[in-house]
């Protein structure tokens, strides 16, 4: 599986639409740098699991989120992400030296390489089909709108196998 996190911020990410001749259509929504961070997970078979929080991801917080995979998936995980600094830290060190070898297996992909990693489709898909011209007010209704658009793309398999397509991945299940 892949993982991956990213940001979603309050502000829209504007996508091209359609209005009437010269009405452009206007988004109103306070300016402000506030963010959800998120992290998820994708599966070959196309599963996606994630995990959204208000604080910027570390070591503690992503050994929860590797424990939140643990009862999810059965078997042996190969676990392959980015450069992270957390992804190396103490916590995570800790982690697999108490029985989560035996289950986990990490591997790091190559210093900037976002287009070898599946789960960057993923955050291109949320922000510009799901979410896109979305304006919220505040954090909470950013987390109800990305909540929900996480349970739609959920349901839709093969927009989660094509994003292992786009980075050029042969999936074998």
């Amino acid at each position: 599986m892949f993982i991956d996190e990213a940001g979603f911020g309050l502000l829209p990410a504007a996508v091209r639409t359609y209005a009437p001749r010269g009405q452009t259509p206007i988004l109103r929504v306070p300016l402000t740098w506030d963010h959800l961070s998120v992290i998820s997970a994708i599966t070959p078979d196309g599963r996606l699991l994630m995990m959204i929080q208000k604080v910027a991801f570390n070591g503690p917080t992503i050994v929860r989120f590797l424990k939140h995979l643990l009862p999810h998936l059965h078997g042996k995980l190969l676990i392959i992400w980015d450069g992270l600094p957390a992804h190396r830290g103490q916590a995570v060190k800790n982690f697999l030296r108490q029985a989560a070898t035996q289950r986990i297996h990490l591997e790091r992909l190559p210093g900037y390489a976002p287009d070898l990693n599946p789960d960057e489709g993923i955050w291109q898909y949320l922000k510009q089909v799901e979410i896109k011209n979305l304006c919220c007010h505040n954090l909470d209704e950013l987390h109800h709108e990305l909540r929900t658009a996480v349970a739609r793309l959920r349901h839709k398999t093969d927009v989660i196998l094509a994003c292992f397509k786009l980075a050029q991945l042969i999936v074998q299940v």
